[in-house]
């Protein structure tokens, strides 16, 4: 029996955890919290700070593993590739796996290779500003270098407004960098795109809609197929393979996200080497019948992964609609009830809906990825419909507040 290490125990970690065990692997699981959830299904289950490095291989070695792999966690994306080549396992490499999680290193990458993208500038400190400025315009966003989940992103109109979040970015980086980029006004796209042998094939493509305000990094709304008029979207779909191309990416599933600006043109944003969180996987499922955990799992193994599994089987239009305060369907406040999924999910084109809303939690205002609190796949005969019954059923889920003070 063959045994597969999650790096990460998290709630998205969870179900792909429990679909190795059915698939009668054994599974180790690594999370630095005792009570992650993915750690109750794992068949060895060890409280690591997976940020220890050496601590992670130790357990690899102990348990004996045949393949190391993550979903959704972009940190744990350089462990993965470090336990895999300190122990000689499939993997995407350790160089690779920096150019994947590091930013800066990765538009300096993608910069060599000739990939369009927008001006960009590191900075340290704020004695870095003025540099910075001379190679940025405003707007401009402002994120870490090497972190995710929309933490610490800002966009930047001003100097005394990148002299004033600097700090944030700057704390929320491992590596205390930031990074300030051009911001391109368009449609945010994300790719999911499956390497094998060296070669990249796009999975699929779609609309990522981001709300209004200082959550507006958060993708809130996806929609497959994504709205672009054919020629945008044939540019969009050679880009975002180039782009996995270049970064090195030989056997893995990558997410690439583009920007596809009312110009015509098409800017990458990042690409991450994982499974995306954010329901992405589920999208993939539903939309073109391919089973993404499946294919990390064989590619975590070095098992061969065939066109059957790899390539989509059908076509679906679908929305998510994520549950977020207003003016998503949430209101906010410290909730006090929250009602039955049932109605959400006997709503018309609804496949699947889940919240992870607790009793006594407190609902804010969109920021972070985390303040999505929930989700809802609706499909239908065109996006434009699935996204209104996935809108539609949103509203059915009730949950009481208590009035701020």
């Amino acid at each position: 029996m063959a045994t597969v290490l999650f790096v990460g125990a998290g709630r998205h970690q969870r179900r792909a955890i429990e679909q190795a065990c059915a698939r009668g692997l054994r599974v180790a699981a690594v999370d630095r919290n005792a009570d992650a959830p993915g750690l109750a299904a794992a068949d060895v289950a060890e409280v690591v700070d997976f940020t220890a490095v050496p601590e992670v291989v130790d357990v690899a070695r102990r348990v004996g593993v045949d393949g190391v792999l993550t979903v959704s966690a972009d940190r744990a994306v350089p462990v993965v590739a470090a336990v895999a080549e300190d122990l000689g396992l499939p993997g995407i490499g350790t160089r690779t796996a920096h150019v994947l999680t590091h930013k800066r290193a990765m538009r300096d990458t993608l910069g060599a290779d000739g990939l369009p993208q927008p001006p960009y500038a590191g900075l340290r400190s704020r004695s870095d500003i003025d540099e910075a400025l001379a190679a940025v315009p405003f707007p401009a966003v402002l994120k870490p270098v090497d972190s995710g989940g929309q933490r610490a992103v800002f966009r930047i109109e001003t100097r005394d407004e990148l002299a004033r979040d600097l700090p944030d970015a700057i704390e929320e980086s491992p590596t205390d960098e930031a990074l300030l980029e051009g911001f391109v006004e368009g449609i945010e796209l994300n790719g999911i795109v499956i390497a094998r042998g060296g070669e990249p094939a796009l999975i699929t493509l779609s609309d990522r809609l981001r709300p209004p305000g200082i959550g507006f990094g958060v993708g809130w709304i996806h929609v497959y197929p994504p709205s672009l008029p054919p020629d945008q979207l044939r540019l969009a779909e050679q880009v975002a393979v180039q782009a996995v191309r270049a970064l090195g990416l030989r056997d893995a599933i990558a997410f690439p996200q583009l920007i596809a600006s009312p110009d015509g043109r098409v800017v990458v944003v990042e690409v991450a080497a994982r499974i995306p969180g954010g329901q992405m996987a589920d999208l993939v499922r539903h939309a073109v019948g391919v089973d993404l955990v499946e294919v990390a799992l064989r590619q975590a193994l070095g098992d061969e992964v065939p066109d059957d599994v790899a390539l989509p089987r059908f076509t679906q239009p679908l929305a998510i609609r994520f549950f977020t305060a207003q003016p998503g369907p949430l209101p906010t406040g410290r909730v006090r009830r929250i009602g039955s999924l049932d109605a959400v999910l006997a709503s018309e084109g609804v496949v699947q809906a889940d919240t992870y809303l607790q009793l006594g939690e407190t609902i804010r205002p969109v920021r972070r990825d985390g303040d999505r609190r929930g989700y809802v796949i609706a499909v239908a005969n065109s996006p434009e419909e699935a996204l209104r019954r996935a809108e539609l059923a949103a509203t059915n889920l009730e949950v009481e507040v208590e009035a701020a003070a």
